[in-house]
C-alpha cells in the first residue's frame, strides 16, 4: 500500500456559497469529509500545500490522513475534485472516511512495462496503443496498492492484453470481473500503422492544426469572458458543496 500523506485542515462552522468564496480569497480549499457511517463534516484545507500534493499520481488512489488542529486524525481517500476552468486553482475538495475493515472501491493507475522490449515494440510500423490508464479496483484498505502494472514484453503485432490478465496482487479484486455481468476490456494492443497515417509526430502535429483553426484550447480574450467562466466555476465548486451536505 502507498504510505499515507498527512492533510493539515480546519474544521469550519461558517459554511454556504459566500463562505466558500471568502475561502478561497484567503489562499484555502472548502472540503467536506463524509461516509463512515458518520455526518458530514465541513473542513478547509491551505490551497498551495494541496497543488503540491495533487501533483503526485497516488493522491487520488492512496489513503490520506487528515488531521485537525486538536490531533485528532482521520484516514480518507479523495473522491472528487473541483478544479477553476483556466487557472491553477482548486475550487472544492470530496473526502471519505475510510476504516480498516470495510472494502474500499477505488480506481488506481496502470503503469505500462516491458513495451520496448516485446515483440510488437520491436517491430516497425506497429504501433502499441493503451487503451486504459487506469481501473477500478476493490480492497481492504492494507491491501490497497498505489498502482498496477501491466505486462507488455510477450504483447506481439496484432495482439492485445485484457483486463483479466494484469496480475493483481493478494487481497485485490476487480469488480468489473467479478459476479455475474463480467465485462473484460483491452488494456492495450499493437496495431499496424498505414504509411499513409504518418508518423505519431505528425499525427500529433495535424492534430494541433485541426485545433488551431477551430479554435479550440486558444486563451480567453477578454475580462468578460475570464469573469464569466470564474462565476461558472464558484457556481460549480458551490453547488457541488451543497450537494456534499446530504452525504452520509
Amino acid at each position: 500500500m502507498a504510505d499515507s500523506n498527512v492533510l493539515i485542515a480546519e474544521i469550519r462552522e461558517d459554511v454556504g456559497k459566500g463562505a466558500s468564496r471568502r475561502l478561497r480569497r484567503q489562499g484555502k480549499i472548502p472540503a467536506v469529509l463524509y461516509g463512515g457511517h458518520k455526518d458530514p463534516v465541513t473542513l478547509s484545507l491551505e490551497h498551495d500545500p494541496l497543488v503540491h500534493a495533487a501533483q503526485q499520481e497516488s493522491f487520488f488512489s492512496s489513503i490520506q490522513v487528515i488531521k485537525v488542529e486538536d490531533g485528532r486524525t482521520q484516514k480518507v481517500v479523495v473522491r472528487d475534485m473541483h478544479h477553476h476552468p483556466f487557472k491553477q486553482q482548486i475550487m472544492h475538495l470530496d473526502f471519505m472516511r475510510v476504516s480498516a475493515k470495510e472494502v474500499l472501491r477505488i480506481s488506481v493507475p496502470l503503469h505500462f512495462d516491458g513495451e520496448e522490449q516485446s515483440p510488437a515494440g520491436k517491430t516497425s510500423g506497429v504501433v502499441i496503443q493503451h487503451q486504459l490508464t487506469e481501473v477500478e479496483i476493490a480492497a481492504l484498505p492494507e491491501n490497497l496498492p498505489e498502482y498496477l502494472t501491466v505486462d507488455l514484453s510477450e504483447l506481439d503485432a496484432g495482439d492485445a492484453v485484457m483486463l483479466s490478465e494484469i496480475v493483481l496482487p493478494k487481497g485485490v479484486e476487480i469488480p468489473a470481473l467479478a459476479g455475474e455481468d463480467v465485462t473484460d476490456s483491452v488494456v492495450a494492443n499493437a496495431v499496424h500503422v498505414r504509411e499513409s497515417q504518418g508518423t505519431g509526430v505528425a499525427a500529433a502535429e495535424e492534430a494541433a492544426a485541426a485545433e488551431a483553426e477551430l479554435g479550440i484550447g486558444a486563451e480567453l480574450e477578454t475580462e468578460e469572458e475570464q469573469a464569466e467562466a470564474e462565476g461558472d466555476a464558484e457556481a460549480a465548486a458551490d453547488e457541488a458543496e451543497d450537494g456534499d451536505a446530504d452525504k452520509e
